[in-house]
């Protein structure tokens, strides 16, 4: 197919996709074919992707051999979250839903697998690490973890809502606890709404994590071939995501979230590659996680995964 050719069904199914599943309340105004100019640094389109239903529960222990895993659709490989150039090692994602859980895997290419940090809410970020976070309209959830499945985790809450919304009344959320504190951002400091609050208190409820290494994790003298995490987030536990707008516990189908996923390494690969060492299904265009605006669609459907045709996996 030719760029002229891709282009055009790019666009085409991306208008199918808004038309069948409306932006949510934060997106920054419709798509059109002459779009006024962003106040984010991201493309508005961000990507889209179909996570579907599952009738059977995931295992979590993070070696992704159910065959429904085989079945549901993989994000593209990750890229550079500012430039949006291919990243150095391959890494990819898929999302699954039921009932009770959202279900999200990662395969990650790793030469050299390691890890140090060991307790919950360590700064992982300094070893390799994936991430996701998932966004309500007047909230979003951060959510790391390593090698050595160590899990860090925050919840941030924007500053124009904290009062009307009902979250200054949870414990974990007062500005009274230690834990809370003022958040800006990252790299994108003038977000159009203004500040946030973080809360490195709050716990997902019920979360479930595991990693596999495929290879020998911290020894560098053989060549690994990387490792996956298989993860297991509770409806139930995103009822602060899902306040605002009082969206359906599990998803109906054809809802739509704002959910990244990423990947950061604390090394780069060489010049003359512009490698950040944050690689990301959907770049932001700067150095910041924060910025909802930039997450990809995640349109969520009742059809069984197992049921998709050959050519939709």
């Amino acid at each position: 197919m030719s760029a002229k050719s891709a282009n055009f069904a790019f666009t085409a199914a991306l208008l199918v996709l808004t038309a069948r599943c409306p932006l949510p309340a934060f997106a920054d105004g419709p798509l059109t074919n002459t779009p006024a100019k962003s106040k984010f640094p991201c493309d508005p389109a961000a990507a889209q992707y179909t996570a579907y239903h599952i009738s059977t529960p995931i295992k979590v222990d993070g070696l992704l051999d159910e065959p429904c895993w085989k079945a549901a659709p993989r994000s593209p490989r990750f890229v550079d979250i500012i430039t949006g150039q291919p990243a150095m090692h391959e890494t990819r994602a898929a999302l699954l839903w039921d009932d009770k859980n959202l279900y999200v895997a990662y395969w990650v290419e790793e030469p050299n697998v390691a890890a140090t940090y060991t307790k919950h809410n360590s700064p992982i970020y300094n070893n390799n690490d994936v991430e996701i976070f998932i966004a309500g309209r007047d909230t979003y959830y951060e959510f790391e973890i390593n090698a050595l499945n160590t899990v860090y985790e925050a919840f941030f809450i924007w500053q124009d809502a904290y009062e009307s919304g009902g979250y200054s009344q949870v414990p974990e959320f007062k500005r009274s606890n230690p834990a809370v504190k003022k958040f800006n951002g990252v790299g994108f400091t003038a977000h159009p709404r203004g500040p946030r609050l973080g809360s490195w208190a709050w716990r997902f409820p019920g979360l479930q994590t595991a990693v596999h290494v495929d290879g020998t994790l911290n020894d560098k003298t053989d060549k690994d071939r990387g490792w996956t995490v298989e993860l297991a987030f509770p409806w139930e536990g995103m009822k602060w995501l899902a306040k605002a707008d009082d969206r359906a516990l599990p998803p109906k189908d054809g809802d739509v979230w704002r959910i990244d996923l990423s990947r950061f390494n604390q090394y780069k690969a060489p010049p003359p590659a512009k490698d950040s060492g944050g690689w990301f299904w959907s770049p932001h265009g700067v150095w910041d996680s924060h910025i909802p605006e930039c997450f990809p669609y995640i349109h969520f459907s009742t059809n069984d995964v197992a049921s998709l045709p050959p050519a939709a996996k």
